[in-house]
C-alpha cells in the first residue's frame, strides 16, 4: 500500500485576514446537503480547519452504506454490516446532523427549506447529493423493474438482493450485467462485480457463466481486466462491446430478458445498471447544466451558476477526475480549505486533487487505478506526472487498508 494513498491533501490552516473577518469566520454557518463521502468528509474537514465554525449536515439517512467494497458484499467477502456506518463520529466532532433532506435552496436568502417544512440559513452551503438513476432506460427497466433485476448501484437493500438471486443461481445458470454509456459512479466497478462473480461461480457453480453487456467500446484498465479473466476464469466471462451489440435496449423483467442489438436473451440472473444523472436537488436549484451535472470553479468548487454554493462528488464537473469515493474526498478536502479562507478573508489554498481506485479481483489480489490532476489553467486534467499510473494487480489488503483509511477521512470511522 502506497503511503499518499492515506495521506489527506488538506492540513489544519489558520484563519486569515482582518480580526472582523476572523470574528465572522467563528460564527459562520456552512451547511452540508448530503451525508456520502464528499458530503461526510467536507464536513469533517471544516470542523478540523476551523472548530468555531457552525457546521450543519442534512441527510435523509442515520446509516450509510459505502458502494465501495459492496462488490465483496455480493460474493461473501464481506458483510453488509462491515460496509454501514453511523453519524456518530461526525457530531462527536461538532459536526450537527440533521436527518432531513433539503428541498429548496434560496440562494438569494442565502438558507435551505427542508423536506420537514424548516429553514436553515447559511453563509456557505455545500451540496453533495451524489448521483440519481435515471429509470426507464434501457425502455421496461423501472424501479418495480428493479425488484427483478437489480441495479445494485446504491448499496443496501439492492445489494442483498442481488447477493440472494446470485446465490440461487443454478449450475449452469447465466449471469448477466449492463453496463450503460455515459458518466456513471465507479467507472470500474461493473468489471469488479463481474470479476468477483466469476470468482464465487467457479466456487460455487462452475459450470455458469458471466455475460457484460456493454453500451461503451472499451473500459478502465480493460487490459489488466481482461487477462485476469483468461487466466483465472478462463470461458466464464464474455464482453460485448457496443459495436457487437451489447447495449441492452430494452428489458422483460419478469422473464429476466435483456433486448439488444445481438438478439433477445433470457439468463438466470440480471444486474441492469442503469444511467445516471446528479441527485435531483441539484437539478432542482439550477446548479447543473442541460447535459444534467454541476460545473465548478476548479479552485474552490464553487458553483459556477450559483454563488456562495459549492458542489462536490458525483454530481459536480470535475474535468478528468472519475466519480469515485476517494474524488470524493480530495474534492472535499480542497473545498472545506477554500471556505475556510473564503469566510476567513483569505486566498483559497493550493491542495492536490487525486484519486485512486481499488478493484478487486478475487479474495487476494486487487488491481489500482491511480491519477493526480492538475488546475493550472482552471480545468481539472490529469497530470503529467501521475496520470492513471499503469501497474500490476497488487494484494487485496491493500485495498482493505484503503477502504479503511477512506471511512476514517470521511466519516471517521
Amino acid at each position: 500500500m502506497r503511503r499518499r494513498d492515506f495521506l489527506c491533501a488538506g492540513t489544519a490552516l489558520a484563519v486569515t485576514g482582518p480580526w472582523r473577518a476572523r470574528a465572522a469566520a467563528s460564527e459562520a454557518r456552512v451547511v452540508i446537503a448530503g451525508g456520502g463521502f464528499a458530503g461526510a468528509c467536507c464536513a469533517l474537514q471544516l470542523r478540523r480547519l476551523n472548530p468555531r465554525l457552525h457546521v450543519t449536515l442534512i441527510d435523509p439517512d442515520q446509516r450509510y452504506v459505502t458502494c465501495p467494497m459492496s462488490n465483496a458484499v455480493l460474493v461473501d467477502l464481506r458483510d453488509l454490516a462491515s460496509i454501514t456506518l453511523t453519524r456518530a463520529a461526525l457530531e462527536r466532532a461538532g459536526v450537527r446532523f440533521v436527518r432531513d433532506r433539503v428541498n429548496v435552496i434560496d440562494a438569494t436568502r442565502r438558507r435551505v427549506r427542508l423536506q420537514s417544512g424548516g429553514r436553515l440559513p447559511y453563509e456557505r452551503l455545500v451540496v453533495a447529493p451524489g448521483i440519481r438513476l435515471v429509470y426507464g432506460q434501457p425502455q421496461g427497466y423501472d424501479e418495480a423493474a428493479a425488484q427483478h433485476l437489480p441495479h445494485a448501484w446504491q448499496a443496501g437493500t439492492q445489494t442483498e438482493l442481488l447477493a440472494r438471486q446470485l446465490h440461487a443461481v443454478r449450475d449452469g445458470g447465466t449471469v448477466a450485467l449492463s453496463v450503460p454509456a455515459g458518466l456513471m459512479r465507479c467507472p470500474p466497478g461493473p468489471y469488479e462485480r463481474a470479476t468477483l462473480i466469476a470468482w464465487w461461480l467457479s466456487t460455487h457453480r462452475s459450470r455458469c457463466k458471466v455475460l457484460i453487456f456493454d453500451s461503451n467500446n472499451h473500459f478502465p484498465r480493460q487490459d489488466v481486466f481482461t487477462a485476469a479473466w483468461a487466466d483465472r476464469y478462463p470461458g466464464m466471462i464474455e464482453w460485448i462491446a457496443s459495436t457487437e451489440g451489447g447495449a441492452v435496449t430494452r428489458v422483460a423483467a419478469r422473464s429476466r430478458t435483456l433486448y439488444s442489438a445481438s438478439g433477445a436473451h433470457t439468463v438466470a440472473v440480471a444486474n441492469v445498471i442503469p444511467p445516471q444523472a446528479p441527485g435531483r436537488l441539484a437539478a432542482d436549484a439550477g446548479l447543473a447544466h442541460g447535459h444534467g451535472w454541476c460545473p465548478v470553479r476548479a479552485a474552490t468548487f464553487e458553483s459556477e451558476l450559483v454563488e456562495r454554493v459549492h458542489v462536490i462528488g458525483d454530481a459536480c464537473i470535475a474535468g478528468a477526475m472519475p466519480k469515485a469515493a476517494s474524488a470524493a474526498r480530495s474534492q472535499a478536502l480542497r473545498c472545506a480549505a477554500a471556505i475556510v479562507a473564503e469566510l476567513g478573508g483569505g486566498p483559497a489554498p493550493a491542495s492536490e486533487l487525486s484519486s485512486v481506485c481499488y478493484s478487486l479481483l478475487g479474495p487476494t489480489s486487487a488491481l489500482a487505478i491511480r491519477a493526480r490532476f492538475t488546475d493550472a489553467g482552471g480545468t481539472i486534467e490529469p497530470d503529467a506526472s501521475g496520470a492513471a499510473q499503469a501497474e500490476p494487480p497488487g494484494p487485496a489488503d491493500d485495498a482493505s487498508q484503503w477502504y479503511r483509511q477512506i471511512r476514517a477521512d470521511c466519516f471517521g470511522a
